[in-house]
């Protein structure tokens, strides 16, 4: 799910705000996490490592053991890159946490976000055919949690980063980046970016506007709104139209604590100098004012953007309120003050800006082309296949960006991806596009088929007391 950053500070320790919910919305919430509570405790765990070769005897691990093993581990030693071909590697990753920042309910710790990557490793089986780890780790310090990684890393043909907190994610992301010859990638950045980009892009063709001339506002400076403005750039944004504003108001190059965020924050310094709050200057009220755009990514609180603020802005604009679990402002008025488009992060209102529907795909495709990493290019390719790909059911106000059910996007998106880093130079395996759909395609269907059968055989436990016939549905 979309991860919006609260642009104010984080929440203690096992804090849990507790969002303004309708009576409806909290009943079911509620009722959600008790069921979730309980299946956890049946299940004891979301995912399971299996056997992929056949075990006909014990006479079977004198080959996939020893002694026959050893002759793989010579091969390897001889040449490292063959640990992708010759053990599970190539189609391995972890998904490492330190749990300061996981979904809404703050620092938690490594422990208490367990639950949370293992069903992050359950997306990226079902949805990418990806084997994922879940690795929360305990670290005290950026330096401790990048040195981890690195030791780990010649387990894995890719790492996740995962509800880590900001500003200490871009630097941990970057420094993995330069130093690892695999691709990372920071889900709560990239995969959320990649999404918004998406959705905006139909957006904007929607409401006839070309994205170099558009004004944009993005509420909230934290990973996903970072991200995403840095992505804006590439795209042609015109920096004197980006403003940021985060919970001190607009990001501009004057501003009182600029300074100090040159020692904290350079990413967000960097910003504040390079769009210089779009000329603008004060709070949200006056960043709307004539913008074309709102992309908000900050805290679950529906009266964070009022209908005045909407109608101030330019003729059909665009609201993207993306706070979980409940939005910036509700969809029903944002579009009853004059919004031509409405998304939120919600999969029960139209236009859901997901991020599962970003890195099962990216992630399969660079996995498949041995990418040595994830540049913005790649970025941007998803997120342009992601919106191409709207198109397929028709592209409306209401339907900017495919659903969870549209899983056909997913194979496209690896395809993309991989096709992209063979052009960059970063790939190891050098295939066509239409290869790499064609082999995307095959692993993606194999996994649903594989826990299809599973769950037919009986292998995979039933639910217990499976309410209205067994849809999963409290």
């Amino acid at each position: 799910m979309v991860q919006a950053t609260s642009p104010s500070a984080e929440p203690p320790r096992g804090s849990r705000p507790r969002a303004v919910l309708g009576a409806d919305d909290e009943a079911r919430t509620d009722a959600l996490g008790e069921r979730a509570l309980a299946l956890a405790r049946f299940y004891q765990g979301k995912i399971e490592t299996v056997p992929k070769v056949p075990v006909r005897s014990l006479a079977d691990f004198s080959v996939w053991y020893t002694p026959g093993i050893a002759q793989v581990s010579r091969a390897i030693e001889k040449d490292p890159d063959l640990s992708f071909e010759l053990t599970g590697r190539w189609n391995t990753i972890a998904i490492i946490t330190d749990g300061s920042r996981v979904l809404g309910l703050g620092d938690v710790g490594p422990a208490a976000a367990m639950p949370v990557m293992e069903g992050k490793a359950l997306l990226f089986r079902y949805l990418g055919g990806v084997n994922a780890i879940p690795v929360p780790i305990a670290i005290d310090t950026d330096e401790e949690f990048i040195d981890t990684v690195i030791r780990l890393s010649p387990a894995f043909g890719g790492i996740n980063l995962e509800d880590v907190a900001s500003p200490k994610c871009f630097r941990i992301l970057g420094e993995l980046q330069r130093r690892l010859p695999i691709p990372v990638w920071h889900d709560d950045q990239l995969g959320t970016a990649a999404a918004t980009i998406g959705g905006l892009l139909n957006a904007l063709t929607l409401t006839d506007r070309d994205i170099r001339t558009t004004r944009t506002v993005l509420l909230g400076a934290g990973a996903a709104n970072i991200a995403t403005a840095r992505l804006l750039l590439s795209l042609g944004q015109d920096p004197h139209q980006l403003t940021l504003v985060d919970q001190k108001g607009i990001l501009f190059a004057e501003r009182d604590d600029v300074d100090s965020l040159s020692l904290r924050n350079t990413w967000k310094y960097h910003l504040a100098l390079s769009t210089n709050g779009g000329g603008r200057r004060g709070g949200l009220a006056e960043a709307l004012k004539d913008a074309d755009v709102l992309l908000a990514a900050s805290r679950p609180d529906p009266t964070m953007i009022s209908p005045a603020a909407i109608r101030s802005m330019a003729a059909k604009p665009i609201v993207f309120a993306l706070a979980n679990p409940v939005p910036e402002i509700w969809p029903d008025q944002a579009r009853a003050a004059g919004a031509a488009i409405v998304a939120t992060g919600r999969s029960d209102f139209p236009n859901q800006v997901n991020n599962s529907l970003v890195f099962p795909g990216v992630f399969r495709g660079v996995l498949d082309a041995r990418a040595r990493s994830i540049p913005d290019d790649i970025v941007i390719a998803a997120a342009r296949e992601l919106a191409a790909h709207a198109d397929d059911q028709g592209l409306t106000p209401d339907h900017i960006l495919p659903t969870m059910e549209e899983v056909g996007i997913f194979p496209h998106i690896a395809a993309a991806t991989a096709e992209t880093a063979v052009r960059l130079g970063i790939a190891r395996a050098k295939r066509t596009r239409e290869e790499f759909y064609a082999r995307a395609l095959e692993i993606m269907q194999h996994s649903v088929r594989l826990a299809t059968r599973l769950r037919e055989e009986g292998l995979t436990l039933p639910m217990p007391d499976e309410p209205s016939g067994g849809n999963g549905t409290p």
